[in-house]
């Protein structure tokens, strides 16, 4: 079994479709012997190394937490802009929760952002979404953390609490399509959101620094990499 580190994580997003992935194995882990989550509601989730710290996301998340240590943090932090209501909903969720959680894990000694973007994000993109995604990038990239990790999904599939019958009909179509979708086209692939979740504890063990972003197939390699660590365990 590997050696108990001692490191801590901080989550964010946690009861989100890949976030509700991400936190199980953070916990199974002897990677962390202390995971910190951060949510608008009770998680339904009990687990000796898990502190579930209850907040009001519309309050500063700094004056709420003074004290919190942590040396990786996770952000699964994410809307549409259906559920939002409203492009500024989007932005408010999507830009500047994300940003002041980043700032929130530096301030508790975070050497490293772990967090989920989109594919083609760019700050210059036409697409509001994308448009969105990529300000994100370029304003969590200056805030010069040692190592900031860019997962980079297409859509996402996995089981979400409100999925609708159509939008079942819409992944069992994307699993068709993917396979059509070779070589560079390939990161426009639909990809499992218990992959991505998985991808995002290989990144935190990848030991890089800088900025990283990962498309496809960095994340299925990331992923396999975790799952073949946690069978030899």
């Amino acid at each position: 079994m590997a050696q108990e580190t001692g490191k801590t994580a901080l989550v964010a997003g946690g009861s989100g479709l890949v976030g509700a992935r991400l936190l199980p194995l953070l916990l199974e882990t002897s990677d962390y012997v202390r995971v910190h989550a951060l949510s608008r509601r009770p998680l339904p989730l009990d687990h000796p190394r898990l502190a579930n710290r209850v907040l009001r996301f519309d309050q500063s998340l700094q004056a709420q937490t003074k004290g919190l240590q942590c040396q990786d943090a996770f952000c699964c932090l994410g809307t549409t802009i259906r559920d939002a209501g409203s492009q500024q909903a989007f932005r408010a969720v999507d830009h500047d929760l994300v940003l002041e959680f980043a700032r929130l894990a530096l301030t508790a000694g975070a050497e490293r952002l772990v967090l989920i973007s989109a594919i083609g994000a760019s700050a210059t993109s036409r697409n509001f979404y994308l448009r969105v995604k990529g300000e994100t990038e370029q304003a969590l990239a200056a805030l010069r953390i040692r190592a900031l990790d860019i997962m980079a999904p297409s859509v996402l599939l996995g089981t979400r609490r409100t999925l609708r019958p159509l939008e079942w009909l819409v992944q069992g179509a994307l699993w068709t399509i993917n396979p059509l979708l070779l070589a560079g086209s390939a990161r426009y692939r639909a990809i499992s959101a218990d992959t991505v979740a998985a991808a995002m504890l290989g990144a935190a063990r990848s030991g890089r620094r800088g900025v990283n972003r990962y498309s496809y197939n960095d994340m299925r390699a990331l992923a396999a990499s975790t799952r073949r660590q946690s069978a030899r365990l």
